[in-house]
């Protein structure tokens, strides 16, 4: 049994909340059963008459010689922050547990392209590269900016992945138009 610590601040605590956070916890040794402790903190740091009840969630884990932490901010569902929370966190251990044993991912084929479709409710869109080849990507596979903040035009860069049902586009970032000085 994975050592969790689990806190809730400025809301009701539910057995159906917990069990939810006690399986995404146990869920993170399959990305490495090192771990030796896990805190989350969800709370509502301020509530918001126009905007609703917004939650943050931060998730500590902690692995021989290393520190990890996932903070997501400000989502309005708190099941959505508490999976993007462990999402985040599991490809924080998938990472630090890759190099540990020496296998860092190459990102050497860094494709260029354009958002050519974002359905927002929904969490995804599609990218279409130089080519003109079509990639899907969602909500989490948008690094920077986050995916709320993307719109159909912008540049991006990303690495492409063919999956079985077809192309996927990893690390979305918008390119930035580099700025001059005078």
């Amino acid at each position: 049994m994975l050592p969790l610590q689990l806190t809730i601040r400025d809301m009701t605590n539910s057995e159906a909340l917990q069990a939810i956070i006690r399986k995404k916890a146990e869920k993170l040794k399959t990305f490495n059963n090192r771990i030796t402790s896990c805190r989350v903190v969800i709370d509502i740091p301020q509530k918001h008459k126009h905007r609703g009840k917004l939650f943050n969630i931060r998730i500590d884990v902690t692995v021989p010689g290393k520190e990890l932490v996932s903070t997501r901010k400000t989502s309005e569902d708190v099941y959505i922050a508490i999976r993007e929370g462990f999402n985040a966190l599991g490809r924080q251990l998938d990472d630090h547990s890759r190099r540990r044993h020496g296998h860092v991912k190459s990102h050497n084929h860094v494709k260029h392209g354009y958002v050519t479709r974002i359905v927002t409710e929904e969490g995804f869109g599609f990218i279409e590269d130089l080519l003109g080849d079509q990639y899907y990507f969602s909500i989490t596979n948008a690094a920077y900016p986050s995916f709320n903040k993307l719109t159909v035009g912008d540049a991006v860069e990303f690495v492409p992945e063919s999956v079985s049902g077809g192309l996927q586009a990893h690390h979305v970032v918008r390119e930035h138009a580099r700025e001059t000085t005078a």
